[in-house]
Parts: structure tokens; C-alpha cells; sequence
């Protein structure tokens, strides 16, 4: 691996941040947004499954018991 001088090295980073194409304000604020919307619907989800096993246990266990 070629070694390169550190000013030519700073120089590439450069060009190469350069080509990025950052998000907009909006699409930060809407990705956001729907990261909090799927991680709440994920919770209610998950809840929802637990208390349906904690419930059906309780009827065996209940019926058996």
C-alpha cells in the first residue's frame, strides 16, 4: 500500500466530502419523524404479542392449576 503525502491525503478527503449529497432539513425531520412512528408501532406490536402469551399461559396454567 502506497503511502501519501498527508496534504495530498487532506486534499482527496476533501474532494471526496465534496461528492456527498447531504439531506435537506425536511428529509432529515421526515426520516425522523418515521423512525419514532415504526418504533411505536413496533412497541404496540411487541406488547400487544406479550400480552396475548401472558394471558394464554394464564388460562393453561389457570385450567391446570
Amino acid at each position: 500500500m502506497a503511502t501519501v503525502n498527508p496534504i495530498q491525503f487532506i486534499q482527496q478527503v476533501r474532494a471526496e466530502v465534496a461528492k456527498v449529497v447531504w439531506p435537506t432539513r425536511r428529509e432529515v425531520f421526515l426520516t425522523t419523524v418515521m423512525v419514532f412512528i415504526m418504533a411505536a408501532l413496533t412497541a404496540a406490536f411487541f406488547a400487544l404479542v406479550d400480552i396475548l402469551i401472558r394471558g394464554g399461559l394464564n388460562a393453561i396454567l389457570g385450567f391446570f392449576g
